[in-house]
């Protein structure tokens, strides 16, 4: 097994992945050029010129404020510790212990971590599924107002509304309406838009409308899954009618590291600059056109491809193959082709930033060949999960996970209370969450996903004893 630091050496295979800088070749100039001088010359502390995302003063605060100006909001911060960390400090800034939280069904598995942490009650809202590809989509306006009706008691206060937009894969809510109808409730909304950074830089008709734009209160955008930023960098922008500056800042202490990588720091500031320059329209829309005339010439190639809203991520539809996505990607990795997400049914590609040339030809062969693999037999769908309403589990995850337990077979635990979290990473969108109670057809639905999916979703199962 070779090192880590092997590992992290140049490497001829394509890097279908994220970061979406594709290993270095999209990073904003600046970086690109910082990265060549001495090594470990970017390597330092919070010395009182550079300050860090909570102080007032050195030239983090400068650039946090003036970014903040140039889109509109209030405040920024920088985040160090990915869109995780910004996440789940948003969520805690926004519900106190003992009260609850609208999620969405595809909510990342890093804000039921901020429910147990602070002892928040999540109220899950239902999403669409595609049984023909295995995942969730995106909410709707209309969903939306199907689950709030009639309206969720989860026995304490609701705080306040998190949303997904746009998915792992690509797909868009209706933000604006979604965000439009949770203000009219008098709750303030985060969005996670991880994977939709680009939205927020981007002046196309025909393009989602970014959740900045759209009003949202909190916004966390990643800096490494949609923009070209080393990875664990992201951005949390607020606006304060709603939420409390001070409220946020505080929650962001408790959550942040005091010693934030200076180069690091330096990737948000860059990648951000970079996105708001017209250099970075230009090629953003050059790789967008690459990526749209990609998937022109391989549908006509006979390549099937699952309908996306973002044109740089591919969702390969190897089921129809009769190819699990999960195969075809051990597959893909000894053609010299790394994917992003492998699943039962699927496989996503990132095309990322950087311009891979020949790649119509490299997939093109890879679908032929994974077509001599299978047997031409589509494999069967997904059927939808037992999850179509509004849900609010039975215990608060911290609650569930403090109990004594135990393990159970996922055949042997219907009617009983999940003391553990069940979910497949990537994309890390939770297929059970502790506290909640097993009926006997979400059981039936899980033992479905082991068997398709045996090392992310086990077999045995904590239950509260």
């Amino acid at each position: 097994m070779p090192s880590l630091l092997e590992l992290l050496r140049p490497d001829r295979r394509l890097a279908l992945h994220l970061p979406v800088h594709g290993r270095g070749a999209a990073l904003p100039p600046l970086m690109q050029r910082l990265l060549r001088q001495s090594p470990g010359s970017w390597d330092l502390p919070e010395l009182p010129e550079i300050g860090g995302p909570l102080e007032s003063h050195g030239a983090v605060a400068t650039s946090q404020a003036r970014l903040a100006e140039a889109m509109g909001v209030d405040h920024c911060w920088f985040g160090v510790n990915g869109a995780t960390g910004l996440l789940q400090a948003g969520l805690l800034a926004m519900a106190q212990p003992g009260e609850a939280v609208l999620l969405p069904r595809n909510a990342h598995r890093s804000l039921i971590a901020a429910c147990e942490l602070g002892g928040v009650m999540p109220v899950f809202l239902p999403v669409p599924f595609f049984a023909d590809r295995g995942h969730a989509g995106a909410m709707t306006a209309e969903g939306l107002r199907q689950s709030l009706a009639p309206w969720p008691d989860p026995g304490r206060p609701i705080a306040g509304a998190v949303l997904v937009h746009p998915t792992y894969h690509g797909y868009s809510a209706e933000i604006v309406e979604l965000i439009e109808l949770l203000h009219s409730r008098g709750f303030p909304v985060m969005v996670d838009e991880a994977h939709g950074t680009h939205l927020a830089f981007n002046a196309e008709q025909d393009s989602p409308v970014s959740a900045l734009v759209a009003g949202a209160d909190l916004v966390v955008h990643s800096l490494h899954k949609s923009a070209p930023g080393l990875a664990q960098t992201a951005v949390l922008w607020h606006r304060s009618q709603r939420l409390d500056h001070e409220r946020v800042q505080r929650s962001l202490a408790r959550l942040q590291t005091t010693s934030p990588s200076s180069l690091l720091l330096a990737s948000c500031e860059t990648t951000l600059d970079w996105l708001l320059s017209s250099r970075w329209t230009s090629l953003f829309e050059a790789r967008r056109h690459q990526a749209n005339q990609l998937i022109h010439a391989l549908r006509e190639q006979g390549v099937l491809f699952h309908p996306s809203d973002d044109p740089l991520r591919l969702v390969l539809a190897t089921g129809q193959l009769g190819v699990s996505g999960l195969d075809a990607d051990e597959f893909c990795m000894r053609q010299g082709v790394i994917a992003e997400l492998p699943e039962p049914l699927c496989l996503t590609f990132c095309l990322g930033f950087a311009r891979h040339r020949g790649l119509a030809k490299r997939l093109q062969r890879i679908w032929q060949a994974l077509a001599r693999e299978g047997d031409g037999v589509p494999l069967p769908v997904i059927p939808d999960p037992p999850l179509q309403s509004t849900s609010i589990p039975e215990l608060t995850p911290d609650e569930a996970q403090r109990l004594p337990h135990c393990v159970r077979p996922l055949a042997e635990c219907a009617d009983q209370i999940a003391a553990e979290l069940i979910c497949p990473y990537p994309p890390g969108v939770p297929l059970l969450v502790p506290g909640e109670r097993i009926s006997a057809e979400r059981s039936q639905w899980l033992q479905s996903q082991h068997h398709r999916w045996p090392v992310q979703v086990p077999g045995m199962v904590k239950v509260l004893a």
